[in-house]
């Protein structure tokens, strides 16, 4: 877990250092928030569409999702039921990148359970052995590299809200809701 949160702190760090974060005193419209783009996609060109997120730098393809009980395989060491997503990341330039930066970046996971605030999923594992390797594998310019993420369920019946958003401080651009029953 130390690893996918120092991750999204460089990626953070690398946004702040590109002059993309919007300065003191503007709003977040001013600053490029494009989600009331109504065809799903942003003014910098992001798209969500078909379970494929496409913005300027990456391109993230969900395969699968599958919910893992504690102690199953890909669930081993966890306590909760976690939604695993199976994904391709492909670098669309040369600036570096990995498959859970780019997840990290670009996508956040909810269940409307709590009446008076938004419950954002913790991380859970990482949702199989084949994907430690893979996590923070530097992605060349064109390549793809699969990898999956897990998202620990509070419930299993309130369905799970995947948003994609067009980087770190980018709006939302589309999102899918995976129903658990």
């Amino acid at each position: 877990m130390i690893v996918v949160y120092t991750a999204a702190f460089a990626a953070a760090v690398s946004a702040v250092k590109e002059d993309s974060v919007p300065k003191a005193g503007t709003t977040a419209a001013a600053a490029g928030d494009d989600s009331d783009a109504a065809d799903g996609s942003s003014i910098t060109g992001a798209s969500f569409k078909d379970g494929v997120l496409t913005t300027s730098t990456v391109k993230i393809e969900i395969v699968s999702h599958s919910i893992i009980q504690p102690g199953q395989a890909g669930n081993e060491y966890g306590s909760k039921p976690v939604i695993a997503i199976v994904y391709k990341t492909t670098n669309l330039t040369s600036a570096s990148t990995s498959p859970s930066i780019a997840w990290l970046s670009n996508f956040e996971a909810f269940q409307d359970n709590d009446p008076n605030s938004v419950n954002s999923l913790d991380l859970g594992m990482t949702p199989g052995d084949q994907y430690t390797d893979t996590q923070l594998q530097d992605i060349k310019e064109g390549g793809t590299v699969e990898n999956a993420i897990a998202y620990e369920l509070d419930d299993l019946t309130t369905p799970v809200k995947l948003s994609a958003k067009d980087g770190l401080l980018g709006g939302e651009v589309g999102s899918v809701t995976y129903k658990l029953q």
